[in-house]
């Protein structure tokens, strides 16, 4: 039995994304485990009534999106939950792995160059590593 039974993959829908989902289905396979697909869409500083029409074509773009991440997890019959969340990323996914007593997260994550003075360490998946209270697995 392993330790990881329900796994959280929170994706933005680029072409990284993959790799951690890859990443996710082969230790969902060996656990027997679940996976969530998070998908958080950032808010703007506005009435979310303003721009409800907006938000609902991302939601539509994201749950596509979702679907076609989905696939090879659905093919390997694993369990698979896709959730669009609004507001910030990082305390979207945290609060996403909190409720959903989520004991891995696999998130995509850039590689970090350390001798460039100029680039921003404060990544999200960063940010989730430190903040979340399970084990964070960062697909590079």
């Amino acid at each position: 039995m392993s330790v990881f039974t329900n796994i959280l993959v929170p994706v933005d829908l680029t072409e990284k994304n993959p790799r951690a989902v890859w990443a996710a289905l082969e230790l969902a396979r060996q656990a027997k485990a679940r996976v969530s697909l998070l998908h958080v869409i950032e808010t703007i500083d506005l009435p979310f009534e303003e721009l409800e029409e907006f938000y609902s074509r991302l939601e539509e773009k994201a749950a596509a999106g979702m679907e076609e991440l989905a696939a090879p997890l659905l093919e390997a019959d694993i369990t698979v939950e896709r959730c669009v969340a609004y507001g910030s990323r990082s305390r979207e996914i945290i609060t996403h792995a909190e409720n959903r007593e989520v004991d891995l997260i696999v998130m995509s994550s850039r590689p970090i160059d350390p001798d460039n003075p100029t680039q921003d360490w404060a990544t999200l998946s960063y940010k989730v590593a430190v903040l979340a209270r399970c084990p964070v697995l960062l697909v590079k």
